[in-house]
């Protein structure tokens, strides 16, 4: 008991003096990823939201509301630059703790830099093969909630009784790529990073994709 107390103390006293020397030289957020392999999804607006809002917070599920891989042990990468432009990177595993004091925006530090998020094109909730449109049903969401938890009772169906289902959002970033983003059955939706969320200026009826992506059924 007196060894973890001892590691938790200088853990503590470490993020004091990271805090310190970040006062100098804060770094801007570029972007942010959580997952594990090719199974991440972007995290950006959210980890300058708890940049914002303390000095430091452990890299978990929890935090980013959704579990991008299930069964891995996932890490937090974040990319940012410094006072002369140069890029870092640095990643967190699962668990660990994120020293937000050495990022632009902590304790009345300068805002980070204005970056468009994703634009929602669709979103679908069930499973391959079976399931159904859910777009104007999460605009009505988030025009009441910037984050919630979600399942059948959300979107008033099961389009696939007795399996495990997900709500898959279709997405177009400001480079033009179009990427997806899974919420599995009871997980959060954080509506962060999407751009214009709660305004519901979003959708594409004409939008040629379904659950596989563009022109994919």
């Amino acid at each position: 008991m007196k060894t973890r107390t001892a590691i938790r103390l200088f853990e503590y006293l470490c993020l004091l003096l990271l805090a310190s020397v970040a006062g100098a030289q804060q770094l801007q957020i570029v972007s942010a990823e959580y997952g594990s392999g090719p199974a991440r999804i972007d995290v950006t607006r959210r980890v300058r939201e708890l940049s914002r809002q303390s000095a430091a917070f452990q890299v978990n599920n929890d935090v980013f509301g959704i579990d991008p891989a299930p069964g891995r042990v996932k890490t937090l990468r974040v990319r940012a630059t410094d006072s002369q432009g140069r890029v870092r990177t640095f990643e967190y595993r699962e668990g660990s703790m994120v020293n937000t004091a050495m990022f632009a925006g902590w304790n009345g530090g300068p805002p980070p830099m204005a970056q468009s998020g994703y634009v929602i094109l669709r979103a679908l909730y069930g499973v391959p093969g079976r399931n159904v449109d859910v777009t104007q049903r999460l605009r009505q969401l988030a025009a009441a909630n910037a984050r919630f938890r979600m399942g059948n009772s959300t979107f008033g169906v099961d389009p696939a009784p007795g399996q495990r289902k997900m709500l898959r959002i279709w997405a177009r970033g400001p480079n033009g790529d179009v990427r997806k983003f899974d919420y599995p059955e009871s997980s959060t939706v954080d509506g962060a990073m999407f751009s214009s969320w709660g305004s519901g200026r979003w959708g594409d009826p004409n939008w040629n994709g379904g659950w596989e992506g563009p022109g994919r059924r």
